[in-house]
């Protein structure tokens, strides 16, 4: 099991729709975060702060990511949500949302 979190800008303005969007997420970007093996996958807000979470359980990480990343509905899905976003400064080149290491984890 990979655990994944990450962190991304969301201004005051954008609160209430991306709030919205995720309330009712589209059925297909659902089906293909099932399919590309995202489990148990969670965003919080913390004031103009979104903390993702999730666990893959797949074989081959950097495939599935591809996939989900070529579909069409995640892509318009995306193009829907990025100009909400605010992308962290201290990101990695080619990273939206911004990786976090684990420190503590228990089971």
């Amino acid at each position: 099991m990979k655990r994944i979190a990450s962190v991304i800008g969301l201004p005051p303005e954008g609160v209430e729709r991306y709030e919205q969007l995720h309330a009712a997420v589209w059925p297909a970007v659902l089906e293909r975060i099932a399919a590309s093996h995202i489990v148990n996958y969670s965003i919080y807000r913390y004031g103009e702060l979104l903390f993702s979470y999730m666990e893959y359980d797949g074989t081959d990480f950097d495939a599935d990511m591809e996939a989900m990343g070529v579909d069409p509905v995640t892509q318009e899905w995306w193009d829907v949500c990025k100009p909400i976003q605010r992308p962290v400064e201290d990101r990695e080149e080619g990273e939206w949302w911004k990786d976090l290491p684990e420190v503590f984890h228990v089971d």
